[in-house]
């Protein structure tokens, strides 16, 4: 790596680590708390590469932004910052900045994205903007700190004014409207209308021409399209194919596998690939455990500016709530907290008030995989069904109880494990059965147990 880096942050560890990082790699680097001092810099014409916190003592380092970009068109600037809203990273490319990444951010992966903005500045004098945008996310549950949430937030900042159509795919209660509504929302197009369209409204003669006039070169989404029939995904081709000039901005969302459908030939190979210009898959809940307590606090906050009081979790309480699969992913997760908040009688959300309301609701979910919803114990049926399907007209051999029971358990016990990682004392508080037995199971099943540092 060949440059000068110049760092602004106020905190002096990370100052500290980033300059041995990028020492060490061979650059030359200048650091400093304070946004004066960087825009001194700059203005000197020092550096080849800028990385800046955004909160810092005597300014904010994304309003700089325009003003070094205004000095020194072409430098590029990543931005760091504890902010953990899609916000941030839209604002940064407002702003036009060559990258954005969260704290506590991955050094590694800092290291690299600094070396390809090394590379790009000295390919090309001028960086081009990535997004012009605008209006108010502050009701948007989009937070997360997780890479996979990060990664979202980059690749919708930078698809907002791409001139492709965006397919959102992710399960039920993810937020992928949400997705498609910012997209709208801080793109070029946020003064036009946003339509969402379900099947029924492509029906009849004048369905497609009436929700192109509709969106008005807005943008136009097509809701949950892997469950519209074969007649319906005809019609949209022949619009898309008929689009008036100004067109709207297309996109749609799935909680289905497009391409799987494709495979079997229930979607349309033409409609899929007019839709998949961009493809944003939004995690599971599950995928991003550790933006549970962010979630949570947010709709706390939410229910106390719709007047149902101020109310905060006990750390036990917030540990079971952080612990628990989520089937409904953040959309069960905004209604449990709204019901914790009006039914708790206190400010704080015992441990014990979370267990009633989380005991009431279902550990799991019908899942959409191929356009079928299946609960847990319809796979297992199946799964049994064709077990003695296999033997033919004779019994399988005695004993199945407990083998049925042994092949159930045994995942069940190493994706605890995993989840705890390898604590047998958390892992044993999660299953709701005593460490002792959880003990012997581990001994007769022969699960192995890895301890790591796992934070969830």
């Amino acid at each position: 790596m060949d440059g000068t880096v110049l760092v602004a942050d106020d905190d002096r560890t990370i100052r500290t680590v980033l300059t041995q990082a990028l020492t060490r790699a061979g650059c030359k680097v200048h650091a400093t708390a304070s946004l004066v001092t960087l825009m001194r810099w700059v203005e000197e014409g020092k550096g080849d590469l800028v990385i800046s916190d955004v909160i810092m003592p005597d300014g904010n380092g994304l309003e700089a932004l325009p003003k070094i970009s205004e000095e020194r068109p072409g430098l590029p600037v990543i931005v760091i910052s504890a902010q953990n809203t899609i916000m941030t990273a839209i604002q940064a490319a407002e702003a036009e900045a060559y990258d954005y990444l969260p704290k506590p951010f991955d050094l590694p992966d800092l290291m690299k994205r600094a070396q390809k903005a090394l590379e790009q500045k000295r390919r090309s004098p001028t960086a081009p903007r990535e997004i012009e945008g605008g209006g108010d996310a502050g009701d948007l549950p989009l937070v997360g700190r997780t890479p996979a949430m990060q990664e979202l937030y980059r690749l919708v900042a930078r698809v907002m004014n791409a001139d492709l159509a965006v397919l959102i795919a992710g399960e039920s209660g993810t937020g992928k409207s949400l997705i498609a509504k910012a997209i709208h929302d801080f793109s070029d197009r946020r003064t036009l209308p946003f339509v969402v369209a379900q099947a029924g409204d492509l029906q009849g003669a004048d369905g497609p021409a009436a929700l192109v006039a509709k969106a008005k070169g807005g943008s136009l989404v097509f809701d949950e399209v892997g469950d519209y029939d074969d007649d319906t995904q005809a019609r949209i081709v022949r619009m898309l194919d008929a689009l008036p000039d100004p067109a709207p901005r297309i996109m749609a969302t799935t909680q289905i596998d497009l391409a799987g459908l494709m495979e079997a030939g229930k979607f349309r190979q033409d409609l899929f690939y007019r839709l998949g210009g961009v493809t944003l898959n939004v995690p599971s809940l599950r995928e991003r455990v550790e933006d549970i307590p962010l979630l949570a606090e947010h709709f706390l906050a939410r229910a106390e500016r719709d007047g149902l009081g101020l109310r905060r979790f006990t750390p036990e309480a917030l540990q079971l709530v952080r612990a628990y699969s989520w089937p409904g992913n953040v959309r069960q997760l905004e209604n449990t907290i709204r019901r914790l908040a009006v039914t708790s009688p206190e400010e704080e959300i015992t441990r014990a008030e979370a267990e009633f309301v989380l005991g009431n609701q279902p550990a799991i979910e019908p899942l959409r995989q191929g356009g079928e919803g299946e609960k847990l114990s319809a796979s297992i049926a199946r799964h049994l069904r064709r077990y003695f399907d296999l033997h033919g007209g004779t019994l399988p051999p005695p004993g199945l109880y407990d083998r049925i029971l042994k092949e159930m358990e045994a995942p069940l016990i190493e994706i605890a494990l995993d989840a705890t990682g390898g604590n047998q004392a958390r892992c044993a508080d999660l299953l709701g059965i005593n460490r002792n037995t959880l003990r012997k199971k581990i001994t007769d099943l022969d699960i192995q147990v890895t301890r790591r540092r796992k934070l969830m």
